[in-house]
């Protein structure tokens, strides 16, 4: 025991396990690294951390083109960059702006008539968060020992990578296994004037300029969050619907998510398509555009056009044809173990064709990853009840099934939706209104009734379903739920109290905060 406290004090123990589960080691000469991972987003990170936990010799290949509009960022992949982060920060941003307005409503002495923004000095803050954030990350790949090259690598065969050094060095590594993990970037429609003229989320969380009138083409939760931000920073969004508004989700908890934002000021152009854009003598953005319901054809003037119409996998310059790894759409086809179609070459993250593209979803299954290949793990990543938030001023959370999957898969007579509105307290006294405030569990009818789906739009949504998603995933029921005492006031407690069901056809809508 003495023996065993000793060896995982000095770091001994780490290369015990290595030398013990994994076959890099028996093959320590064949090859130049044990891992090579493609990509430095949160996937490729977690893994090749995780990797060289367990003794493996791991480089870790990354390099961002820049975007059309010169937009390009360090170390650390979409979601520390244009994703997650930065996103939330302005989320924040535009909840900060909402809340003096409260303030006043709360007895505070605040003037907040002149209320407004300054657009470059939260650029600013939240560029000096990211960059804080890729030197922490920089730091932490050198003091793991994970070697990190900024370059991009392709393969040659199935077990040799090759990249160029900053000083034009080529350079082809041999890798007993490699991970792709090179994520995605937003498309751009094939029109007039759209890569030359419009920007995305890679480029607006560093945007110099004022965005003033935008038009958000794209509803998915991407293009709502950025409406939303850009609303509750006092600028005027347009979001251009091409079919539905936040596809895959559920449609109910979808429609009242556009009838708030509808409610706030947010224009929406439904059934609409854009035909091209060009600029004005006046240095604007003209739009042309076509409502595929009508045949109709308009046009409207913008400060900025931002496409928000979905994401590609980064595969054209990874040579796969060399490597034998087989895609479908961009994405790379993976099993259950994330390996490809070459049984030692594996992916995570956006990559990965059908599996749900988010951050904690690529780390997770990273790390776990790296546990099988390097320290005799079985463990796999499960992709199922993977909760998410849609970060608008109402937040839109949910875990699990959608009401139309769970029909789909059991029979609508087989399922019960239990649902209600509620008052947040905190909403009385500012006057804000409450009436998108809505939540539902979708469960089975028989026995016990098994919740297979939560949903929940309202105040820090996220908050609120990360602690139900580990019970749905652990068997929550509608009868321990309804045991289960509420935090009073809290919004989460709602979910406690859910006794209303469609089937019923009782009014869901509450008295009071109490009631």
């Amino acid at each position: 025991m003495m023996l065993l406290k000793s060896l995982r004090s000095s770091g001994t123990f780490r290369s015990v396990l290595f030398l013990r589960f994994s076959g890099s080691v028996r093959n320590a000469s064949k090859f130049d690294y044990d891992l090579v991972v493609l990509g430095g987003g949160s996937g490729g990170l977690a893994c090749a951390k995780e990797a060289v936990e367990y003794g493996a010799r791991v480089l870790c290949l990354d390099y961002v083109k820049p975007t059309p509009a010169g937009t390009k960022w360090g170390v650390g992949g979409t979601c520390v960059n244009v994703g997650c982060i930065p996103k939330k920060l302005m989320h924040q941003a535009s909840l900060l702006g909402e809340a003096v307005h409260e303030a006043v409503a709360y007895g505070w002495n605040v003037n907040d008539r002149d209320i407004k923004p300054d657009w470059k000095k939260l650029v600013k803050v939240v560029q000096n968060h990211i960059k804080s954030v890729n030197w922490v990350t920089r730091v932490d790949l050198r003091d793991k020992k994970v070697e990190y090259v900024n370059s991009i690598g392709s393969f040659v065969d199935p077990h040799t990578i090759k990249y160029k050094t900053k000083q034009g060095e080529l350079k082809q590594p041999t890798a007993q296994y490699v991970v792709i993990a090179v994520g995605g970037r937003p498309r751009y429609p094939p029109i007039k004037g759209a890569m030359e003229l419009g920007i995305t989320s890679d480029d607006i969380f560093s945007y110099e300029k004022e965005p003033g009138r935008t038009l958000v083409v794209g509803a998915g939760y991407v293009g709502l969050e950025c409406a939303c931000f850009l609303k509750g920073l006092g600028y005027d969004p347009t979001v251009m619907v091409r079919s539905i508004v936040l596809r895959g989700f559920d449609r109910q908890m979808s429609e009242l998510l556009a009838a708030m934002m509808t409610d706030r000021g947010i224009h929406f152009l439904n059934t609409t398509i854009p035909m091209g854009v060009e600029r004005t003598s006046e240095g604007k953005l003209l739009v042309q555009y076509r409502n595929t319901t009508t045949q109709t054809d308009g046009s409207d003037v913008f400060d900025t056009v931002l496409w928000a119409i979905g994401r590609k996998g980064l595969i054209e310059d990874l040579n796969l044809g060399a490597a034998g790894v087989q895609t479908y759409n961009d994405k790379v086809i993976v099993d259950h173990t994330e390996a490809t179609s070459v049984p030692h070459i594996f992916a995570v993250g956006d990559i990965i064709y059908g599996r749900p593209e988010l951050t904690p979803v690529a780390i997770l299954s990273g790390r776990l990853l790296a546990r099988r290949l390097f320290a005799g793990s079985t463990q796999l990543m499960d992709y199922t009840d993977v909760a998410t938030t849609v970060f608008t001023p109402l937040e839109y959370s949910c875990v699990g099934m959608s009401e139309e999957m769970a029909i789909e898969r059991l029979g609508a007579d087989n399922i019960e939706v239990f649902h209600g509105y509620y008052k947040p307290t905190e909403f009385f006294i500012p006057q804000k209104s409450f009436r998108h405030c809505y939540l539902k569990a979708v469960a089975e009818v028989s026995g016990d009734q098994k919740i297979l789906g939560l949903h929940y739009i309202g105040p820090v949504a996220g908050e609120v379903i990360q602690g139900f998603a580990a019970a749905l995933k652990s068997g929550l029921t509608v009868k321990t739920l309804l045991n289960t005492v509420g935090i009073h006031p809290t919004t989460a407690e709602e979910f406690t109290r859910l006794s209303i069901t469609k089937r019923s056809g009782v009014d869901p809508t509450p008295a009071s905060c109490c009631s």
